[in-house]
């Protein structure tokens, strides 16, 4: 361990946790420890997985969203900015490349804890030395993870259910450290030491591999080092020299608070060849390495070792500082202790509140209504925010305004028009002009989005990438018009990119400009049209102005939230010529000979 594990520095910190790999009763458990001890939020930042882009958990008797991210390095900014641990459950192989991404994508971390078995021992040596370089401290591998009651849960430590939480008083800190190569006796451990009447003060499942990431040594001085902690209890196994290491640090005086240690593994001597007991570490293939050796050396150190777990639970119960009565679970533990059914939806959309009141993105509607601008209110849903910034409610406001018709010729309002001479309702109508919406029509703003993310994403000239569309022979979405040109400009297009003047910043304006600056050299035609402009002004403001990172943005472009304001604004004018038609009455519309070309086959 190349950084000193801070207990007290983590105990008055705020954990911010990257989960990497999906572990439902893992996170669980970490949730409902927060809510026992009173957190304001969970603890889980974000999830590292495939499959979904978010996990749904109870945060005390509620349901919350915790956001899912493929790899590291698709996390945005914010969760970036403000995870500093990892609670690495992935397996094998796989839970050490993506340790060290994380590691290389977060850089306030500061620590972990690896749950794998088996890991490679040559890959474990490539984490602790990534950890040395990025000065991070690991716990693991085959760990069950990190305890400080009162402050942080890093793992299944302490029991997975909450019951385990609350009856072993995890909201409450003491003064005991518990300290254990296995995992499942650390948690007997946690209880026992409960039950001996003391709580406490942390504990840390080491793991049983042959080379563990922290070894007990540096958490004995953890430990030491810790002002909460007033006495260690520890248990090791045969195999390895971990407690040599230990005894050096009690005989030099660097460990001085008491240490009551057991040694698993004295069945081996009865066995002609070593045995291999469960954990990888578990062998001593010399003598220094058995039970019976490691608790001698322990013993002439000055440690109490007793030979029977019997006799060590019996020291436990020894130590000083036993609490008068157990403190009392807090209020909390009641919306934990009471049957939780996931609901059949998630929405962060709108709910009705006990009151009768209705909310929309958590704000109370008729307030919404009374205050805000349709566009805000329309902003605030497609994008899941409670507030929506000046500069985007203008543009947005002014997109729907503008796109709310563009003539009787278009394929949308044509089928508009024949459903409603047909006899269709208001509904059937305006499904028949919708319909058409797609890649040749009214499709083009969130293609367009797409090339300006993709060509400021990967930082390239625009020259390349129109020269890299014309060798393919494709067009280039939001480029090109057949009314307009160079000479007669779209005096819509000058109105939009108006919007993005104030900005310090707008990479995705200059790039579609700097396409159109090119294309425009091969034809007066190709200028930037209104679907580009909509769509880089969009980008900018997005970016600029709400904080959007790159990967959103991306995400955005997946869902067609930029086609969202054509579509929306679309509908009133097809609403507007289905009304117009049932004004008029013309009837069926029917086509005669001269209005279909028969071509023969």
């Amino acid at each position: 361990m190349s950084v000193p594990l801070n207990i007290d520095q983590l105990r008055h910190r705020p954990p911010r946790v990257l989960a990497l790999g999906s572990h439902r009763g893992s996170i669980q458990s970490i949730l409902d420890f927060d809510t026992l001890v009173g957190h304001k939020q969970p603890s889980i930042a974000a999830i590292i997985a495939t499959g979904r882009r978010s996990e749904r958990y109870f945060f005390g008797g509620r349901e919350v969203l915790i956001p899912v991210y493929p790899e590291p390095q698709d996390l945005p900014v914010e969760v970036v900015q403000d995870t500093g641990l990892i609670l690495n459950v992935l397996s094998g192989r796989r839970a050490v490349s993506m340790a060290i991404a994380a590691m290389e994508a977060l850089p306030q971390i500061q620590g972990g804890m690896a749950f794998a078995e088996r890991m490679p021992e040559r890959l474990a040596l490539d984490l602790r030395i990534a950890a040395d370089l990025h000065q991070v401290w690991l716990i693991g591998a085959a760990s069950i993870g990190l305890l400080i009651p009162g402050a942080l849960k890093l793992g299944p430590i302490g029991g997975t259910e909450s019951r385990q939480l609350i009856e072993n008083q995890l909201f409450a800190p003491g003064t005991v450290a518990v300290l254990s190569v296995s995992g499942g006796i650390t948690n007997e451990l946690i209880h026992q030491v409960i039950a001996s009447g003391h709580l406490v003060s942390f504990a840390a499942s080491i793991g049983g591999e042959h080379w563990p990431l922290s070894s007990p040594a540096e958490l004995m001085l953890a430990a030491e080092a810790d002002p909460a902690t007033q006495a260690i209890v520890y248990t090791g196994e045969l195999g390895g020299t971990d407690e040599h290491e230990v005894a050096a640090l009690v005989k030099s005086g660097r460990i001085t608070k008491p240490v009551i240690a057991y040694i698993a593994g004295r069945a081996a001597d009865l066995f002609p060849e070593p045995p291999q007991f469960g954990h990888a570490g578990a062998i001593a293939t010399v003598a220094g390495e058995s039970a019976e050796a490691k608790t001698a050396v322990l013993r002439d150190a000055g440690v109490q070792a007793p030979a029977t777990f019997r006799e060590f639970l019996a020291a436990i119960h020894q130590l000083p500082g036993r609490v008068s009565e157990p403190p009392a679970a807090p209020a909390s533990a009641d919306q934990l202790l009471h049957s939780r059914r996931p609901s059949l939806l998630a929405t962060t959309v709108s709910r009705d509140r006990a009151d009768g009141s209705v909310e929309i993105a958590g704000r109370n509607l008729l307030e919404l209504a009374s205050t805000e601008s349709f566009a805000v209110i329309i902003l605030m849903t497609w994008l899941g925010r409670s507030s929506i910034s000046p500069e985007l409610e203008a543009v947005a406001d002014f997109i729907l305004r503008l796109s709310i018709d563009h003539g009787p010729y278009q394929s949308a309002v044509i089928n508009t028009m024949v459903a409603a001479r047909a006899g269709q309702n208001l509904t059937a109508s305006l499904a028949s002009g919708l319909l058409t919406i797609g890649p040749r029509f009214g499709g083009a703003v969130n293609a367009a989005a797409a090339t300006w993310l993709a060509g400021v994403r990967a930082d390239q000239p625009a020259s390349t990438l129109v020269e890299n569309y014309a060798a393919q022979r494709q067009y280039i979405a939001g480029i090109g018009h057949r009314k307009y040109n160079l000479h007669q400009p779209d005096p819509r297009v000058a109105e939009i990119l108006r919007h993005t003047e104030p900005l310090e910043s707008r990479p995705f304006t200059d790039f579609a400009l700097a396409v159109a600056d090119t294309t425009t050299r091969k034809r007066a035609n190709l200028i930037l049209n209104i679907d580009g402009a909509i769509a880089a002004v969009l980008l900018d403001l997005l970016h600029a102005r709400e904080g959007l990172s790159i990967e959103q943005l991306q995400r955005l472009i997946e869902v067609e939230f930029f086609n969202a304001f054509f579509i929306l604004s679309r509908s009133v004018g097809l609403i507007a010529h289905y009304f117009d038609q049932v004004r008029i009455d013309e009837g069926l519309l029917r086509l005669g000979p001269d209005d279909v070309a028969f071509i023969e086959p």
